[in-house]
């Protein structure tokens, strides 16, 4: 006989175990269910903005995740030879970063789900879903059948949900990177903040974790993949040195554990609701990580889906209607940031022109701190990258670079169009249709209009 509940969520990681413990302290009788069993990892840039690391005070989890993990408030951002230092975060932007092993962090968020009231079921994987009209309502187990008047899907790039239900993926850009991380232990003492930089053609991102250690992540560019997948620790140690004043912060600090790789990814929106369905996370949407903004996003998603949940099911509003609104949010919310992570992770060396302008960004405090408020998602990133930012960077490359006039020009020109064009293709108000080929025949589902196949 089936088991009947408010809300199933699938996935139990930082969308999920959040999103549960809301809702449950909302008083939603909710179930949460995940394949994995915990404590267990999975790829992540690790780095929780300081948006995130309030979401985790609101949850309660920020104390324990403090016991385990050190703030971090100072840190270093360098393209090449431009640096930009910062300190006191908190003062800045109101709370400190965080950089937690998802091994750890997602343990933490699972029992802070379970003590609020939900029903946790880990090694518990989704088989199929239970419709009715059109519409879903649970999901199959191998362990039997759950029924909800909503399923959530936050179970990740790879959504079990998001497949099962056929929700199409529209702006999706090819994976431009490798990306390799690994644990140190012994990195000397003073080494507190977050590195995020890019050196010639490679990126990283480093900081202190938990239980002591230090997470270093190299960014290789995606041609380089056979040659990292021979010799993934070769490839690793010889990007490490790329930014010799990282490496040599590190000093004779051992690697513990292997090195981790992340070469198959795309980025994506998905469709994000349907007739009894919402996804949220990376399984509505995946950026490039080299911002290190996924950890963030899902907390504030996971946020805004809670009080569209309560409205949805205590009947404030029709449900199809409240989480119509709420795609059009995410998509809303997600759109600067997607493409500002794309420009960041772009392989190859940083263009002139944007060098320019991060120079003229290191030279003002004021940009600065909006530029630290950009990576916090305090600010659109058109707030801060304006079109005279861009002017000037560009008449300053000109002038630093008068034998290259050309490849200056051509590489404003490509900026420019690629301003005009994610401009034209910005999200627009979704709106409801009748079927689909891409999901069920019958029944009503949101759709996203335009859904366009090309990239900017």
């Amino acid at each position: 006989m089936a088991e009947h509940f408010d809300v199933i969520i699938v996935g139990a990681r930082c969308a999920g175990s959040p999103l549960a413990t809301l809702l449950a302290r909302a008083g939603m009788n909710v179930c949460l269910v995940d394949r994995a069993g915990f404590p267990s990892d999975t790829p992540s840039t690790h780095a929780t903005q300081p948006s995130g690391v309030k979401i985790f005070q609101r949850l309660g989890v920020l104390e324990a995740l403090l016991k385990v993990a050190p703030p971090i408030e100072r840190g270093r951002f360098q393209i090449d030879e431009i640096r930009i230092d910062v300190d006191g975060l908190t003062e800045l932007v109101g709370a400190p970063m965080l950089n937690v092993r998802r091994v750890t962090l997602d343990a933490i968020l699972l029992e802070a789900a379970a003590e609020a009231g939900a029903e946790v079921r880990t090694q518990t994987g989704v088989t199929g879903l239970v419709e009715d009209g059109g519409r879903v309502v649970g999901v199959t187990t191998a362990a039997g059948e759950l029924r909800a008047p909503l399923v959530v899907g936050a179970d990740g790039a790879r959504s079990t949900v998001a497949r099962l239900v056929g929700a199409a993926e529209y702006h999706r850009t090819p994976p431009g990177n490798v990306f390799l991380w690994s644990y140190l232990e012994g990195v000397p003492p003073g080494n507190d903040g977050v590195w995020l930089g890019k050196i010639g053609a490679d990126a990283f991102l480093a900081s202190r974790t938990d239980s002591g250690l230090f997470m270093a992540a190299v960014v290789l560019a995606m041609d380089r993949r056979e040659e990292v997948r021979r010799d993934r620790e070769a490839a690793y140690a010889h990007g490490l040195s790329h930014w010799p004043d990282l490496h040599a912060s590190l000093g004779d600090a051992r690697r513990v554990g292997p090195v981790h790789m992340m070469s198959r990814w795309h980025g994506f929106f998905r469709e994000a609701a349907g007739p009894g369905w919402v996804l949220v996370g990376d399984a509505g949407h995946f950026k490039d990580p080299t911002p290190g903004q996924g950890i963030a996003d899902a907390l504030r998603q996971t946020v805004e889906l809670a009080a569209a949940i309560e409205k949805a099911l205590g009947g404030a509003a029709p449900a199809d209607q409240v989480f119509a609104d709420w795609w059009a949010w995410r998509d809303q919310d997600a759109w600067e940031m997607y493409w500002f992570a794309h420009d960041m992770g772009a392989p190859g060396p940083t263009p002139l022109v944007l060098k320019e302008i991060q120079r003229g960004i290191a030279a003002d405090p004021e940009l600065t701190e909006r530029f630290l408020r950009v990576l916090n998602h305090d600010l659109l990133p058109s707030e801060v990258f304006s079109p005279m930012l861009a002017l000037g960077g560009a008449f300053r490359a000109v002038v630093a670079n008068r034998g290259r006039r050309k490849a200056v020009l051509s590489e404003t020109w490509r900026i420019v169009a690629a301003q005009l064009r994610r401009r034209a293709l910005a999200p627009r108000r979704p709106k409801w249709s009748s079927g689909s080929s891409a999901n069920r025949s019958s029944g009503t589902r949101l759709v996203q209009v335009p859904l366009h196949p090309s990239q900017p």
